[in-house]
């Protein structure tokens, strides 16, 4: 693997943005400050850049639409992955969480695709710039997936179990009757095909606790983190609390966020809330709740470039410092996921980094991500010093 120094800009270094060079050998951070470029076989020249720890997203779906970009309209698995590994890194996205809906409706978010999904991350991360993993979100009225879930809850092919209830909060919500048009549409089955379906799966609900508490059960054994998504009150953010769910998803209300921030957990919201001014769905300010200490966590949810933009419109905003905001999109989803080797620049730590030019406030711009030590992009090669003696290892987005 070849060494590669960076020089010439501010690294964001124990909370603060500091000139000093930084160096990678094998794969890992070998030093912050000090170093010359006979050190290393690639020299990057950051004059005029940021130099940050590589995004971690939590939580990202717009996967989906390489999938499929119209309804009805799919395309093979891999081809949308590998398309989306190249949006990833060139939003300085270096791991990723592919937020994979396992639903007991048929179509996109159905069995098929939620097992099709799983084998191609599996099959396909060694060709994935991105360290990429499965977010699993489990819709738990599809409670005949719980056994599959156990098994790869065991065998550790996802990495996260998030518990979704879109059939309580959405489908039968009676203030939302465009939803399940929206649903079914998404399905491809008729309108009363699907309500009778609803109806059929609706029809166990007194069964949805009790699998619920042995998954969490499984993921507590086996160290795989828990999400609790949508959740609509402070008594649903304890008794999901009580199961072991540690990180509060898109909580609905400002009491529920605070409930969670005062038991010291984690808080997500969406990025691009942040970018667009507010939800599009008519919730929280995520905004607000930056300000008010209340989210911890930002993830793109359904827009890669939110995640960059957003942080540079909290510092433009004054909302936050840049280490401040950073930390929601680098350290703090790293530690959630329980990454330990990452979401900083320290010694030792995984070389994943970002060069920013923040030239312009509210359009951040990456320069160059290296995941893993590998210079997986470049966006201007007149940054790039080689030594003729080792050839360098670039690899394509």
């Amino acid at each position: 693997m070849t060494d590669i120094l960076i020089e010439g800009g501010q690294s964001l270094f124990r909370g603060e943005l500091v000139e000093a060079p930084l160096t990678v050998v094998d794969g890992r951070i070998a030093e912050v400050g000090g170093g010359t470029g006979q050190r290393a076989a690639v020299a990057i020249d950051a004059r005029g850049l940021l130099t940050l720890p590589g995004i971690v997203d939590l939580h990202g779906d717009a996967f989906e639409r390489q999938m499929m970009p119209r309804p009805g309209v799919d395309f093979p698995i891999d081809v949308a992955l590998i398309d989306s590994d190249r949006q990833l890194i060139a939003n300085g996205i270096t791991t990723a969480f592919h937020g994979v809906t396992w639903s007991w409706e048929p179509g996109l978010r159905g069995t098929e695709n939620a097992h099709a999904l799983v084998d191609a991350v599996e099959g396909l991360r060694p060709r994935l710039a991105a360290d990429t993993h499965v977010h699993l979100r489990h819709e738990t009225f599809n409670l005949d997936a719980e056994a599959t879930i156990v098994y790869w809850i065991k065998s550790k092919r996802i990495s996260l179990l998030a518990f979704n209830d879109h059939m309580s909060l959405t489908v039968l919500n009676p203030a939302k009757p465009e939803k399940r048009a929206q649903m079914a549409q998404r399905t491809g089955l008729s309108l009363e095909a699907f309500n009778q379906l609803v109806d059929k799966v609706a029809g166990r609900a007194g069964e949805v606790p009790a699998s619920i508490a042995r998954l969490a059960a499984i993921s507590n054994a086996a160290n795989v983190p828990m999400l609790s998504h949508d959740d609509e009150t402070p008594k649903q953010r304890r008794g999901f609390r009580d199961l072991g769910v540690r990180v509060a998803e898109f909580p609905v209300t400002e009491d529920t966020a605070r409930e969670a921030v005062a038991a010291g957990e984690f808080t997500v919201l969406g990025a691009p809330n942040v970018v667009r001014g507010g939800s599009h769905t008519g919730w929280i300010s995520a905004t607000d709740m930056v300000r008010k200490g209340l989210c911890t966590i930002l993830a793109s949810d359904y827009y890669y470039p939110a995640m960059l933009l957003a942080a540079f419109r909290l510092v433009a905003e004054n909302v936050l410092p840049l280490p401040k905001a950073w930390e929601l999109i680098s350290a703090a989803p790293a530690a959630a996921a329980g990454l330990t080797d990452r979401g900083q620049l320290a010694t030792g730590r995984r070389a994943d980094i970002i060069l920013v030019d923040a030239a312009q406030a509210l359009r951040p711009r990456i320069v160059a991500v290296i995941a893993a030590g590998k210079l997986v992009h470049i966006g201007e090669a007149d940054r790039l010093s080689l030594q003729a003696s080792r050839t360098p290892e670039i690899a394509a987005a």
